[in-house]
């Protein structure tokens, strides 16, 4: 029971490990945050701050393998979480000449409508952004109220966007497309088919590709039917060589 002493003003500061400090320091840096304070004898310690949040660094225990990518992390609770994934997308493109999507380090793709992404940092933290008002009921193993083709991809949109998973979600669709894709709408089969070619890309496994998008130019869409395809990929322009005319 607080007895009036203690104010509710608190400020809390993630302490992370870092086992790569000079690839930490380019990583921020280049996405645009600040040093706020630099050293590495007799011992390590290196802060960052962007907009209004910080992130702090201490000297790794020994043993740590980023590789693993289970070093630690934060979250960081945002009311929006799209304007973060676009800025520091665009400061990747503008450091790196490309967005960092494998290895280590990292940003996960932002599907559109998405309430999180994370960035992996050069140690194997995690540091997840998500949205203050993320629904509390998200079924993190899908959700049992949907059947066939429409279950599997609820089910990985969770190994994607919350597992970050992309072989796995790429398993669950291929082998859920041939089980359920006769018999489910022909927006799901479209959504499914759109997704299997943006993570084939993503696995570098394009050899698929090709016949996926042909069954994709044969469906018929509705305008509002191909908006919600376009919307369950992070970057719709690699599906327009094979996005129907829509009705």
């Amino acid at each position: 029971m607080l007895d009036g002493s203690v104010q509710p003003n608190e400020t809390t500061v993630p302490l992370l490990s870092c086992v790569a400090p000079e690839e930490t320091l380019a990583f921020w840096r280049a996405l645009g945050f600040a040093t706020t304070y630099e050293q590495t004898k007799p011992y390590l310690y290196l802060a960052f701050r962007w907009s209004g949040f910080e992130l702090h660094y201490g000297r790794a225990a020994s043993g740590i393998d980023p590789a693993q990518e289970q070093t630690g992390g934060c979250l960081v609770m945002v009311d929006a979480v799209a304007p973060y994934h676009a800025a520091f997308t665009e400061a990747m493109r503008s450091t790196y000449g490309k967005v960092l999507a494998k290895g280590l380090p990292r940003i996960t793709r932002y599907r559109p409508g998405a309430s999180r992404f994370t960035v992996m940092d050069p140690s194997g933290n995690s540091i997840i952004f998500i949205q203050r008002d993320e629904p509390a009921e998200l079924e993190y193993g899908g959700s049992k109220q949907l059947q066939g083709l429409a279950r599997v991809l609820d089910n990985a949109r969770i190994l994607r966007e919350f597992k970050h998973d992309d072989l796995a979600a790429f398993r669950a669709l291929n082998s859920g497309l041939r089980r359920h894709g006769d018999s489910a709408s022909t927006v799901d089969q479209a959504v499914a088919l759109a997704v299997l070619i943006e993570l084939s890309t993503a696995l570098e496994q394009p050899e698929r590709v090709p016949e996926w998008g042909a069954r994709l130019s044969q469906l018929v869409l509705t305008a509002q039917e191909r908006r919600e395809v376009e919307s369950a990929v992070a970057d719709p322009t690699q599906l327009a060589p094979w996005m129907p005319a829509t009705t």
